[in-house]
């Protein structure tokens, strides 16, 4: 289970072509994207030189290959300095942002698609839940996996870490339950359960709520304190399969198989009708996966991945789509913001990550 760095070859170069994606204002969607490759373009940088540059990356879009299987969970680490991913192959990847987005480390252990990840706080950790019913924490220096979680019956979907506090870890699974894990226990120290099977979870700002969206197409919030549910947010025709809370903790993301996204307002003294926004320009497939949606780090932006293989970005305020980006070839299962620049990070079933420059918000 050590860290390795993958065997150098023809397919499996971190960043074998930087696509340059053209001027951010051009909406027309087929000649959004210019390849060059990287070494034997044998051109000028004319082209380069009309893309007005927003981040450090070495292109204003870089795609990242190196995996075997479709990639359910991608991430930036709190620094901003490195990116974790994972999916169907088992692996959890570790790469460089900058430069040439190298693979430096491969972390093995799970022997079943691994759902989603996260980052600690201070970037040295990783917490992952898999298919093989487990949630993990992984010694990112070391390349080793430090704690593993029993006590699901069935695929672990989501996990999230808690914001404050002890890093608390919640998880939820098609057997119905959200279960609380504490890195200093080897059970789970809280287990709620539902009749449904729970597709994605996601703690409040100060982790005294847990947000559980599942199967019945509601988000129950469970009161950790009181050992019962708050209340629950109806609204979603289906399935719920990601959610994201806002960077100042007051708003809930939601992405649903019934093509929308939403935003709650979690405030502890909001209105009965909590649903503040729905946003619609990201369909679900036939595959009907489990896409996780994202906010910009200023709050201004949501960003989530689609089945018709391009990342939509909406402008809060107005709801109106800002980005639709090309480039993969299948579903976008996971879309990250980089928590100090502009870029935004997504995988998909086509085996690759993209990063790619938007503009800063005003």
């Amino acid at each position: 289970m050590s860290a390795e760095k993958r065997k150098e070859s023809a397919s499996s170069a971190p960043a074998g072509a930087v696509v340059k994606r053209a001027k951010a204002d051009d909406t027309n969607d087929s000649s959004a994207l210019i390849t060059l490759s990287t070494e034997r373009s044998g051109t000028s940088n004319a082209i380069v030189g009309t893309i007005k540059r927003t981040s450090s990356l070495n292109s204003p879009v870089m795609q990242l290959t190196g995996h075997e299987g479709e990639v359910f969970s991608c991430k930036f680490d709190p620094t901003g300095e490195h990116i974790a991913s994972t999916g169907f192959d088992r692996q959890i990847m570790l790469w460089n942002t900058y430069g040439d987005c190298q693979n430096y480390g491969v972390l093995r252990g799970h022997s079943n698609a691994v759902m989603e990840l996260h980052w600690s706080r201070d970037s040295s950790q990783i917490f992952s839940c898999s298919a093989d019913k487990s949630v993990s924490i992984w010694d990112v220096k070391a390349g080793e996996r430090v704690r593993r979680w029993k006590g699901h019956t069935q695929v672990v979907n989501s996990c999230q870490v808690a914001r404050r506090g002890p890093e608390t870890v919640v998880s939820g699974s098609d057997d119905g339950c959200i279960k609380l894990w504490d890195s200093r226990e080897k059970a789970a120290v809280q287990t709620f359960e539902d009749k449904f099977q729970v597709t994605s979870v996601c703690f409040s700002d100060a982790a005294d709520m847990v947000f559980a969206g599942g199967l019945d197409n509601e988000i129950k919030v469970w009161d950790l304190r009181k050992k019962a549910v708050a209340y629950t947010l109806s609204g979603h025709l289906d399935t719920i399969s990601g959610m994201s809370l806002s960077p100042d903790g007051s708003y809930l993301l939601s992405n649903s198989m019934d093509n929308t996204v939403c935003i709650w307002d979690v405030k502890p003294f909001a209105p009965a009708d909590r649903r503040v926004k729905v946003f619609e320009g990201a369909p679900h497939g036939f595959e009907k996966n489990l896409i996780k949606p994202c906010w910009s780090t200023d709050g201004n932006q949501i960003a989530c991945g689609s089945a018709d293989r391009s990342v939509v970005i909406w402008e809060v305020s107005s709801g109106k789509i800002l980005y639709k980006l090309p480039g993969h070839k299948g579903c976008v299962n996971d879309v990250d913001w980089h928590p100090k620049e502009p870029i935004i990070l997504s995988c998909s079933t086509d085996k690759t990550m993209f990063m790619g420059e938007v503009k800063p918000t005003q």
